[in-house]
């Protein structure tokens, strides 16, 4: 029997939309349009439970279940009123709310979150009593709210995810400042790199990059490892689906290709040589501790992806003769090579000496950085050019048609007025505020800073304080001579959370 398909969106870092758009495709997801950070698609419980266990550059799939418009927070509140709660939450549940606010009207996220509080809580209280509620709770809450605001266009989703999906569960340990896991098997998704051939990562750190590599080559699907996802609380959680979703192996396959790695940091190799341990891959990946300027081979016809010191959080003595070893090293020993590196500053990048084919932004972190293509042709550039190979410095290559291109602000004022979601300006920390913490996963990933944690890198990920601003608050009511907006509604989904955990 046919499930009710509905309306998703997965967020992602920017630069990683088309990539999660062909992810999303590939497991049968419906209607897929890339948005900024974002991916709209359409699917049913499988989708939503695959779009989970298997998008390796999803942070999180969010089921929106109430659209509407408001011009200001009162008008705000009134509209949350009027959502039958019931339907996702009940009296003995606690709820989290994660709020993003692109607006004009809504410029202080805090304020926002403690009116879509109260909104939901006097639903209740009106329902079954002055004194019947359910509770907000900072950490482990049973229903995720996510509110996104967009000018005055208001849409409210549960998070199928809970913690961000880039927190796979393999990660035991890792160094100063590892990449984050989605942006890692982004960009070896976006380097085309599928298993077919070697890859290298000469200064692996904590070994992210081999890592996720080493899961892409064998078909393994990067959800196995964690603990939970919310939406195994909801009402309607199908867990015979869910268990042959989780259990399907039907995509495993032998790695047939080397995943090398190396450091400099004797600590650096062990902690990559734990983590790989953790998440299953150690037989694919060979890891060593050598420094770049022992590099005299490596297997042909390989593709090189690495992460250098950007000279921020993580420096080398001479940052000049660090960049000008990758370039000579690319040159000497990496022939035949596609390489992509990112990076940071622009005079780092000249000291490689080599054209890039390929420039892409990317965030690392909080970092605005750039990913390059380096192709290392074998033999002298004439010799190249004679047999068709081309060194590109602009998108204008014959498969640009199936990039997203890039949106004009009233195109994209169209686009997200029709989804609901996208916005004028990124989010700031003074418009951001979320009262959650994430559950830890089965394995801990060691602690990280705020912006690393973040979706947004400019985000604040949590505010105790503002949490406790709500504790014996009373909402404000709405002023009697406001004219009300009334809600463009979508869909309600019927159900009540789980067990209490307070």
């Amino acid at each position: 029997m046919s499930m009710q398909e509905f309306e998703m969106v997965a967020k992602t870092f920017q630069g990683l939309e088309d990539v999660l758009a062909e992810e999303l495709r590939s497991i049968g997801a419906k209607n897929v349009e890339p948005g900024r950070r974002m991916v709209s698609f359409q699917g049913d419980l499988a989708i939503l439970y695959r779009a989970n266990m298997c998008c390796r550059t999803a942070l999180r799939i969010l089921k929106p279940i109430y659209k509407f418009t408001a011009a200001d927070p009162d008008e705000l509140y009134s509209l949350i009123k009027e959502y039958d709660w019931s339907s996702v939450l009940s009296l003995d549940k606690t709820f989290a709310i994660d709020t993003v606010s692109n607006s004009e009207e809504f410029t202080h996220s805090r304020y926002v979150t403690y009116r879509v509080k109260d909104g939901i809580v006097d639903y209740f209280r009106d329902k079954f009593g002055p004194e019947s509620r359910p509770r907000v709770r900072l950490q482990d809450a049973d229903v995720m709210i996510n509110v996104h605001i967009a000018g005055e266009r208001v849409t409210v989703s549960l998070d199928s995810s809970g913690e961000s999906l880039h927190k796979r569960g393999y990660r035991v340990a890792q160094t100063e400042a590892p990449i984050n896991e989605v942006l890692a098997a982004g960009i070896i998704l976006k380097s085309g790199w599928r298993g077919d051939c070697p890859l290298v990562d000469p200064m692996c750190g904590s070994g992210t990059f081999l890592i996720e590599a080493a899961l892409i080559a064998a078909g393994i699907n990067p959800g196995i490892y964690r603990r939970r996802f919310a939406f195994e609380a909801w009402p309607d959680f199908d867990a015979d689906l869910f268990d042959s979703i989780y259990n399907d192996d039907s995509a495993e396959r032998t790695v047939q290709h080397p995943i090398i790695g190396a450091d400099i940091s004797p600590k650096a190799i062990a902690i990559a040589t734990e983590n790989a341990k953790s998440a299953g891959v150690a037989k694919y990946i060979d890891l060593q501790v050598k420094p770049l300027s022992q590099w005299t081979d490596a297997p042909a016809d390989g593709v090189m992806i690495t992460n250098p010191p950007y000279g921020e959080r993580i420096s080398a003595d001479d940052m000049d003769g660090l960049y000008a070893m990758i370039g000579a090293k690319l040159k000497h020993v990496f022939r035949g090579y596609h390489a992509w590196i990112i990076g940071y500053r622009e005079e780092y990048f000249r000291k490689i000496g080599l054209s890039p084919s390929v420039k892409l932004p990317l965030y690392n972190g909080a970092l605005e950085c750039e990913l390059r293509e380096y192709i290392i042709f074998d033999g002298d550039y004439k010799s190249f050019r004679a047999q068709g190979g081309s060194i590109r410095t602009e998108h204008k290559d014959k498969d640009d048609r199936k990039k997203p291109r890039r949106m004009a602000d009233s195109e994209w004022r169209a686009e997200a007025r029709r989804e609901g979601f996208g916005g004028k300006k990124a989010a700031s920390p003074r418009n951001r505020t979320i009262f959650s913490d994430r559950r830890k996963p089965f394995a801990p990933d060691a602690p990280k800073s705020e912006a690393d944690n973040s979706e947004n890198p400019l985000a604040r990920r949590r505010n105790e304080h503002a949490l406790k601003m709500l504790v014996g608050k009373k909402p404000a009511l709405p002023r009697k001579d406001d004219p009300m907006i009334r809600p463009r509604r979508g869909w309600k989904r019927p159900g009540a959370a789980q067990e209490d955990q307070e």
